[in-house]
């Protein structure tokens, strides 16, 4: 609950709740790991059997895992613009990570290409205004990745 509750925390202009995020239990990653499975199977029909199985097993990665969907402007707030429907959902999604690592997990952020696949949106019943856009996942770090060089400031910042 935490973790929701941090995400709740995010900015949303006009309140309008441009994002949702669909928690997977244990017995809907049954049915991810199938969808998983057909998307592979959309983008080759040849896969092979390791291969199916090495994508059902993609929803078996992280104890707790959820879907994160932004909302477009094509619903009843078509005046708030994507970009910031895309920035709120950032911001959840950051305090949510930031709120798994204070309770001393690890967390990050999946995506792929079966984030516009049929039966992905199909399994979790994605309207037309609404797009998965990643997958969070949680649990507790085995090993850890190398240290990624971060660009420093004077890269991204300028003065007007």
């Amino acid at each position: 609950m935490a973790l929701w509750n941090a995400a709740a925390q995010a900015p949303d202009h006009g309140l309008i709740l441009p994002w949702r995020f669909v928690q997977v239990s244990d017995t809907g990653r049954v049915r991810l790991g199938a969808a998983f499975e057909q998307t592979l199977l959309e983008r080759d029909p040849q896969a092979r059997p390791a291969q199916r199985q090495e994508a059902g097993a993609k929803a078996y990665r992280a104890p707790f895992l959820a879907l994160a969907v932004a909302r477009s402007g094509r619903d009843m707030h078509p005046e708030i613009p994507l970009a910031e429907r895309i920035a709120s959902l950032g911001c959840a999604l950051q305090n949510l990570l930031l709120m798994a690592q204070a309770q001393g997990f690890g967390a990050g952020l999946v995506s792929g290409q079966a984030m516009n696949s049929t039966a992905l949106r199909t399994l979790f019943q994605l309207g037309n205004h609404e797009q998965a856009v990643c997958f969070v996942a949680v649990g507790t770090v085995r090993k850890s990745k190398a240290k990624r060089l971060r660009p420093s400031p004077s890269q991204f910042v300028t003065c007007l």
